[in-house]
């Protein structure tokens, strides 16, 4: 379900009162591979609900160069919401998800091992961090790269 941070603060509320455990993780999600259906299927695990946040077109502008993103967030956000690891996505503009992550207060935030524990946002906000194995030889950059015939 896509939602916005208006909407997900009121459900969130509405789901911790009912004791589920909230679990956040976030990215572009540009083009959708192995690596990232891994990560979710992981983070799932730490919680009752997954909630994704996804970087806005002007967001992924910003961090991945003027090339990106490839598919426009509507796209990418349908198809994170395909996923059944997935509870609710929420989109966002800035460049990390600090906002999202202090006003929704999740009890645990997943991101990959190739982030260092203080590195990942919500480091110090929420009770818990975890990182979680990556796999190896997946990413968006590589695949397009691969796509190009430059790699």
């Amino acid at each position: 379900m896509i939602v916005s941070l208006k909407k997900l603060k009121s459900i969130v509320k509405q789901l911790k009162q009912q004791g589920k455990k909230i679990v956040f993780t976030n990215g572009c999600f540009d083009i959708l591979h192995r690596g990232h259906i891994t990560l979710l299927k992981k983070a799932k695990k730490y919680g009752d609900v997954l909630i994704v946040g996804l970087n806005t077109d002007d967001s992924v502008k910003r961090l991945k160069g003027k090339n990106r993103p490839i598919n426009p967030q509507n796209v990418r956000a349908e198809i994170l919401d395909s996923i059944k690891y997935v509870d609710y996505i929420v989109l966002f503009n800035e460049d990390t998800p600090y906002k999202l992550i202090t006003e929704l207060r999740p009890d645990v935030v997943v991101k990959g091992k190739d982030y260092k524990p203080k590195e990942i946002v919500g480091w110090g906000v929420v009770p818990k961090v975890v990182r979680v194995d990556i796999v190896e030889g997946f990413s968006t950059t590589g695949l397009i790269k691969k796509i190009k015939g430059t790699k």
